[in-house]
């Protein structure tokens, strides 16, 4: 039998479904030909790659390695498409571009307005994404590129330092202390009240980290999981939260206040998978954002 992508595709989409009925309605296939492809495939590895003696079809030890063969032999072909494809002038093409929700309060209005400008043939696909979730995306070669942080990244995933994100307490034009110029001293910070980002933020775990730290305990009045909401709330409250000088910037109703000792600066980073291709377009974006970094 001569092995055809298809047969690539059935394999990982039993996997996933860990049933044949569901994978081939996912196929648009019938049951008995996704059976029999799947029995050809085994007969033509000489190995059996699917245990189909339990309640759900998983994969046999020869099977996982397979597949994980299959899946990446299948990236590598999309990419290679996507090469073959590729326009050097960027009169056209498509970018796949995610970041961490804290970017998309300040980053990607700039960034995505600039690109379209100088580039208005590439459709830029943008999405928000934990960091987690954006370097499993980059593996997967869902994602072109991700905007995140420095620091431990899953092993295929390469980083490139853009710039340093500060960070400080900020208050709403109700607050005591707003207009305050010095530096809050952080025993003082941990006695306001404060509404903060959810743990689901890179942001938070950062937040968490100086207070631990200083070994002070935070009153948290509110909990959300936007920014927006959050900027709503610090301008129509007394309550203070922490978040990046960037945004700060953005809103004239907010007023930062440094701590003392001061939050440490984080460092923006620009992800990708190692050895990935890097289209005309991806590069151009890659350059825009260093000058963006620099300005």
């Amino acid at each position: 039998m001569t092995l055809e992508l298809r047969h690539l595709r059935y394999l990982l989409a039993v996997a996933e479904h860990a049933n044949f009925t569901r994978a081939a309605e996912d196929l648009h296939i019938s049951q008995p030909t996704l059976s029999q492809q799947i029995k050809q495939l085994e007969k033509s590895l000489g190995v059996q790659l699917l245990d189909r003696t339990g309640r759900t079809v998983r994969l046999t030890d020869a099977g996982a390695t397979y597949a994980d063969h299959a899946r990446r032999a299948l990236r590598d072909l999309a990419a290679g498409r996507r090469a073959v494809l590729d326009v050097q002038d960027l009169t056209r093409g498509h970018l796949r571009l995610a970041m961490t929700p804290t970017f998309t309060a300040y980053l990607i209005g700039p960034l995505a307005g600039e690109f379209h400008d100088w580039h208005p043939g590439i459709r830029l696909d943008v999405r928000e994404m934990t960091q987690d979730r954006i370097e499993a995306a980059l593996l997967a070669d869902e994602l072109d590129l991700g905007i995140a942080f420095a620091g431990a990244h899953l092993p295929g995933i390469e980083s490139t330092a853009l710039f340093a994100e500060s960070l400080s307490l900020v208050v709403g034009p109700g607050h005591p202390h707003t207009g305050r110029t010095r530096p809050l001293p952080v025993a003082e910070a941990a006695q306001l009240q404060l509404a903060l980002l959810s743990q689901d933020f890179a942001t938070r775990g950062h937040i968490d980290a100086y207070f631990a730290q200083h070994r002070a305990q935070m009153p948290i009045a509110v909990e959300t999981n936007t920014i927006t909401a959050l900027t709503e709330i610090i301008q129509r409250t007394a309550l203070a939260t922490v978040l990046p000088d960037a945004i700060t910037r953005e809103h004239a109703r907010l007023h930062p206040i440094p701590l003392d000792p001061g939050l440490p600066s984080r460092t923006v980073s620009i992800l990708r998978r190692e050895n990935a291709y890097l289209s005309a377009a991806a590069r151009a974006l890659i350059r825009l954002t260093h000058r963006w970094a620099q300005t």
